[in-house]
């Protein structure tokens, strides 16, 4: 392999955002979708000469603004000085209701959510870990509950529905134990639908696999060896094989050892150019450089169902994590459907709703599914 450093790409998760602004009182009438006001902007100029400058210097530089953002990643931390800083956490309550002025509960804002999908098909999209399952020590233990998989089960017997997930899309598969469901693994670079297809497509019944970075397979297992080696010294560290990509988790290491833990990374990544790093909540993601995210695994499964060009067609897409915003971003562009985002802290997002625990993820598929049941019969009736 070439001896070339591996750049920081604008995809890392290292943004600059500023502290949420002021808006309107609480009397404001919900548009739909909410606006997205000033609240976090992010001067996206300045963020770039920032990283460019960090390209230049040695590493150390850029060591350190990695570990500004594994900081910021962690929303128990208090919000940084740093431009890097990515989520705003909460100094008070005002600012918390602020934003959720800008980013409402999805099941407060039920009834306005089922009215825009009126008359539409609607397609389910779900994240995994922190969305289906709480977020855990031991990543290989981040187990779904049985209420929350029978809550998965009904919603996908009355809409088409995936998981989009970083893990690897059989183990994915091995915590959601559904076969009914499209699984894309590997931050959609893994993506396979069911035996059966749903009942819900437009699309003729076809096997679905689609894996558009398979050349690289030998070199992430390459590199996911050299980082088991290379981090076996870091007490906590876990690398994760996803197949397509391969995860760093941090959640259980010593926060005055990941400046060590992000040199380690950099001394392994530095070798393999056609690799680029991203982040996650406390984990370091290294995935081929392809132009390839969730949101382009959104339309690709609503193109395999057979909606790419509808007009008619309500895509719901619920994620915590920063890899989930290139979904939320589809969803902005295309002016179709609804992107929310799981949190208890305010983030910049591109996400319309937001709700904030696994728990209130079941209660809004619980309400999705009974409306369901209500339109049936009253369909029925007339």
């Amino acid at each position: 392999m070439t001896k070339q450093d591996v750049m920081m790409p604008e995809e890392m998760a290292i943004t600059a955002a500023t502290a949420a602004g002021k808006v309107a009182n609480s009397s404001t009438q919900f548009l739909f979708p909410p606006p997205r006001g000033n609240s976090s902007s992010v001067n996206y100029a300045s963020y770039k000469r920032l990283l460019s400058q960090l390209e230049l210097n040695c590493g150390s530089g850029r060591i350190n603004a990695w570990v500004d953002s594994m900081r910021s990643s962690s929303p128990t931390h208090i919000k940084s000085d740093s431009p890097f800083a990515s989520p705003v956490v909460a100094s008070d309550d005002e600012e918390y209701e602020n934003w959720m002025k800008q980013h409402p509960s999805a099941l407060h804002m039920f009834d306005e959510i089922t009215a825009a999908s009126k008359g539409k098909q609607i397609v389910m999209f779900l994240d995994y870990d922190g969305t289906l399952s709480p977020i855990v020590d031991d990543p290989d233990r981040a187990f779904m509950s049985e209420n929350m998989r029978a809550a998965v089960r009904e919603v996908a017997r009355s809409f088409p529905t995936a998981i989009v997930s970083g893990r690897c899309r059989d183990k994915v598969y091995s915590f959601v134990q559904l076969r009914e469901l499209y699984y894309a693994g590997s931050h959609g670079m893994d993506i396979k639908g069911p035996a059966k297809q749903p009942k819900h497509t437009k699309a003729k019944a076809k096997a679905l696999l689609f894996q558009p970075a398979s050349e690289f397979l030998p070199m992430i297992d390459e590199v996911y060896e050299a980082l088991v080696k290379k981090t076996e010294s870091t007490p906590g560290a876990k690398v994760e094989n996803n197949k397509f990509c391969v995860s760093v988790h941090f959640r259980c290491v010593d926060e005055k050892k990941w400046s060590i833990l992000a040199e380690q990374v950099r001394l392994v990544l530095k070798d393999y150019p056609r690799l680029r790093l991203t982040q996650g909540r406390k984990v370091l993601e290294i995935r081929p450089t392809i132009k390839w995210d969730k949101g382009k695994a959104l339309e690709f499964l609503l193109e395999s169902l057979g909606f790419a060009d509808c007009n008619d067609v309500f895509p719901i897409y619920i994620g915590d994590d920063r890899t989930d915003e290139d979904a939320f971003k589809v969803l902005r562009d295309r002016g179709q459907g609804i992107g929310i985002l799981v949190s208890k802290f305010p983030k910049e997002t591109s996400a319309c709703y937001s709700l904030r625990e696994p728990a209130e993820v079941m209660n809004f598929l619980h309400c999705l599914v009974e409306w369901k049941r209500r339109s049936l019969k009253e369909h029925e009736r007339v």
